[in-house]
């Protein structure tokens, strides 16, 4: 059984998707590490959360990283969100030459077993399958934990406002001609940067 971290149970719908029925939710409040990187926040959340469960988490983050802004909001993306809007990001993002961005997951899996471990990616080619492990964590029993993680990229750039779908900061980003406020579940779905991730974990975790 794979127990997924989160109070969302679309997520959940989602990793049924490419994992089968052997998903189950599970509510667990652990503790958000400040980074200006998904992984390792991903990968404290997947430690926190196994020595809860004893069973095998996947835990996941993601956030709208902007390329003119540096990278901002990432990590930070719900809070500005909920705190500035996504109206003035897109006014930010305006005022900028460069108006690229991408929607980034990282999916963090911990099972408690071993298995090669190291902080650099495998492959930086939007194909990051990575392990980290952080032997220097203050995290009692569950420091030093190998934690694997996957993660799944959609690019796209900044623009205006437009369509009446989705959520969040779907509105004013563009992908492939359409804001993703644009296009149907199915042709949102098709793109998921979660999705993503999640194809490359299933793969992996067949050959576990």
């Amino acid at each position: 059984m794979l127990n997924y971290v989160t109070t969302n149970p679309g997520k959940v719908r989602e990793a049924t998707e490419y994992l089968g029925d052997g998903v189950t939710q599970l509510e667990f409040d652990y503790t958000e590490v400040q980074s200006p990187d998904l992984g390792p926040i991903a990968a404290r959340g997947a430690r926190e959360a196994y020595r809860h469960a004893g069973e095998p988490v996947l835990v996941d983050d993601a956030g709208l990283f902007v390329d003119g802004l540096d990278g901002f909001p990432g990590p930070y993306s719900s809070y500005v969100e909920e705190t500035v809007g996504i109206e003035r990001v897109q006014t930010l993002v305006a005022a900028e030459d460069d108006h690229r961005a991408a929607f980034r997951c990282v999916i963090a899996y911990c099972d408690g077993e071993g298995f090669d471990a190291t902080p650099d990616p495998i492959d930086r080619d939007d194909r990051i399958a990575a392990a980290a492990t952080d032997p220097g964590e203050d995290d009692g029993e569950a420091a030093g934990l190998p934690v694997k993680l996957f993660e799944g990229v959609v690019r796209g750039r900044i623009v205006e406002p437009r369509g009446g779908g989705g959520f969040g900061y779907d509105p004013i980003f563009e992908h492939n001609g359409k804001t993703l406020a644009e296009m149907s579940t199915e042709e949102k779905n098709a793109i998921s940067h979660r999705g993503r991730a999640l194809a490359k974990f299933a793969e992996w975790f067949a050959e576990r």
